[in-house]
Parts: C-alpha cells; sequence; structure tokens
C-alpha cells in the first residue's frame, strides 16, 4: 500500500533522493523547497504521484498551510521527513547566544507545532 511521504528540503541532495526512491517505489510525495522550479523533473516524471509546494521552513503559518495543502491532495500525511534547515557549526566561543537560540527556537517550533 502506497504511503505519502512529506519531505521538506526536497529540491536537492538528500532530500531530492528520498523523494526519487519514495517516487519510485510507488509512494506519493509531498515535496517541498523554497524555489520549486528545481522540482520540475520529479514532477515531469512521476505526475500526480508529486506534490511540489513552495515552502520556506522558518514561515510558521506556511509550515501549516503546507501541510493542509497535502492531506487535501493525498488525504493523510504517513512519513514526515525535515530535511530543510540549516546546520549551525562553531566552537562555543563563536556562536553568539542570539544565534544559538534562534536554531534551537526554529528546530523547536517546527517540531512541536508552537
Amino acid at each position: 500500500m502506497a504511503k505519502t511521504v512529506f519531505i521538506t528540503g526536497a529540491s536537492r541532495g538528500l532530500g531530492k533522493l528520498w523523494a526519487e526512491a519514495f517516487l519510485k517505489r510507488g509512494d506519493n510525495v509531498v515535496a517541498t523547497a523554497r524555489n520549486i522550479d528545481a522540482l520540475g523533473d520529479l514532477k515531469k516524471e512521476f505526475g500526480d504521484k508529486v506534490l511540489p509546494l513552495q515552502l520556506d521552513v522558518t514561515d510558521r503559518t506556511a509550515d501549516f498551510k503546507a501541510i493542509e495543502k497535502a492531506k487535501k491532495n493525498f488525504g493523510k500525511i504517513d512519513v514526515l521527513i525535515n530535511n530543510a534547515g540549516y546546520g549551525l557549526f562553531g566552537t562555543v566561543e563563536e556562536t553568539s547566544e542570539q544565534e544559538a537560540r534562534e536554531n534551537g527556537h526554529r528546530a523547536h517550533s517546527y517540531l512541536s507545532g508552537q
């Protein structure tokens, strides 16, 4: 039975590889990216099995709208792969308190829905 997989950051790298793998397996994929032009090849090859959505995961309102569009299109979401984002790298001395708090807040907000 086909699953519906919601993937953030699906325009390249691991996100794109996961999208292709799930689609080739016969699953439905909600592929999100800031630039959905990069998802055109998936749409062309897999048609209605893929729903490309423009999404900046730091926009909380847009996150919820994307989830609603996915559920309206496929009826449900079985798997979430949160691949979008950025890493904050550096030693403690190089990272400001604000940078650490902003990075942690984004992750908490997205995962908890708050």
